[in-house]
């Protein structure tokens, strides 16, 4: 016998907008893009989590490299990592020690942290919200479809970008081509070129984070759409509800590994074209 007093159900609307929630420092839904007051502690948590799973894996592989017939798994770390390398050699003409490791780990580092959207919407949500007894807890778990996390790493990419062109042609050099490139070295075009040399770098930071955040919130809006359909508690409802899960995940292996190797492949791009002169 109902009591009045149980807690109504939400809306579809009300589902989705507490699914993209983040837990932060505030305790308060963030209200601005930008918003410097508080910081997504879940973003951060499982960013660097699974940051720690892929330097893990790749460490545990290497301690147990064979001479003779390897494993599964180093049979495949081996296939992509002599395929990054490959890439690498045909973008980056220098010193690539440092570059395809980090290509990589790149690489390696946006697929695991994309795939956590493999995982049940509501599966560490709602273990989160038991372990913390509160039933409006916050959790996000895909860090690269928080806005923040695509764009702090095409932030490190682009300090990759100008230290290694201060490397490669020096501090005169670099100066130099800002002012006099694309226009020509005369010093009343100096502004101009000035000006569009830090819009180039600008945008290029912008589009790589904004790329793969925009592909991967669409994603995660998409699984929080089939997961409502599995709210309508028929049999219509929890049947469209798996079938339109299943095939949503298994498409979406595809996107995960695509988006980490765009990812990959305009972090080297950008790097190689540090490395030339306009």
């Amino acid at each position: 016998m109902a009591t009045g007093h149980e807690a109504a159900a939400p809306t579809a609307s009300e589902y989705i907008v507490h699914h993209l929630g983040h837990y932060n420092t505030s305790g308060e839904p963030q209200k601005a893009i930008i918003d410097f007051s508080m910081a997504n502690l879940d973003t951060l948590f499982f960013s660097l989590g699974m940051g720690l799973f892929t330097i893990l894996l790749m460490w545990s592989v290497a301690r147990k490299v064979t001479s003779g017939v390897p494993g599964r798994l180093q049979a495949a770390l081996e296939i992509v990592m002599e395929w990054v390398d490959d890439q690498a050699k045909s973008i980056v003409h220098g010193d690539r020690t440092f570059i395809a490791p980090l290509a990589l780990t790149v690489f390696l580092w946006v697929f695991f942290m994309n795939a956590l959207d493999l995982l049940p919407v509501d599966l560490l949500p709602f273990l989160w919200q038991g372990a913390t007894g509160d039933s409006h807890a916050y959790l996000r778990i895909v860090p690269t479809a928080d806005l923040n996390g695509p764009l702090g790493m095409s932030l490190g990419v682009l300090l990759l970008m100008i230290w290694y062109s201060f490397k490669i042609k020096g501090a005169g050099g670099f100066l130099h081509e800002l002012v006099a490139a694309p226009f020509g070295d005369k010093i009343f075009l100096y502004p101009m070129n000035l000006l569009l040399n830090l819009i180039e770098f600008a945008a290029k930071a912008l589009s790589l984070g904004m790329r793969l955040f925009g592909n991967m919130y669409a994603g995660e809006l998409i699984f929080m759409l089939i997961a409502l359909l599995g709210g309508t508690l028929t049999w219509w409802g929890i049947g469209m509800h798996l079938a339109l899960g299943a095939v949503w995940a298994i498409f979406h292996i595809l996107i995960i590994t695509l988006q980490a190797f765009i990812f990959m492949m305009l972090t080297l791009v950008y790097i190689g074209q540090a490395h030339e002169g306009h």
